[in-house]
């Protein structure tokens, strides 16, 4: 069972790949949005929902198995993060560029409220919460910056 929730949390091993966990684990969200962005507008949410509640889960107990506390190598949460930031987007190499420079900014830089979010959940929750975060502000830009290129 361990094994199988490493390998959720850590986005099927990215997350242990050199350098920038994160950002390896933002790529394998595109393309996991890449296989997903056809669907309809409610079952992506409902897919994203429930990577949101395994991920949470996930998370929480690698920190336990690991015995460290928001691992790096747990990578399901800017998986997750970028599906947020991608929903409803356009699907051109733009769009998808963006979004991805945008979510890893945001992620990085934790503006208001996402360093707030990411210091007082702790947990799985606390883990995706930030990401989850990251990705509406992405997503919000990217709605914006989609109608005036457009």
């Amino acid at each position: 069972m361990h094994t199988l929730i490493i390998l959720i949390a850590t986005g099927f091993y990215s997350g242990y790949l050199p350098k920038a966990p994160g950002t390896w684990g933002s790529l394998v969200g595109l393309l996991l949005f890449l296989l997903l962005h056809k669907l309809s507008l409610p079952v992506y949410l409902a897919v994203v929902a429930g990577l949101f509640i395994v991920g949470s889960f996930a998370a929480g107990e690698t920190e336990k198995i690991l015995d460290n506390k928001d691992p790096a190598v747990v990578v399901i949460d800017e998986i997750v993060g970028i599906l947020v930031a991608l929903i409803a987007i356009p699907v051109t190499p733009l769009n998808l560029a963006l979004g991805f420079i945008l979510f890893r900014i945001f992620d990085i830089a934790k503006p208001f409220p996402i360093r707030f979010v990411d210091q007082r959940f702790h947990g799985g929750l606390g883990i995706m919460l930030d990401d989850v975060v990251a990705g509406i502000y992405t997503l919000f830009v990217l709605q914006i910056a989609a109608r005036i290129i457009v």
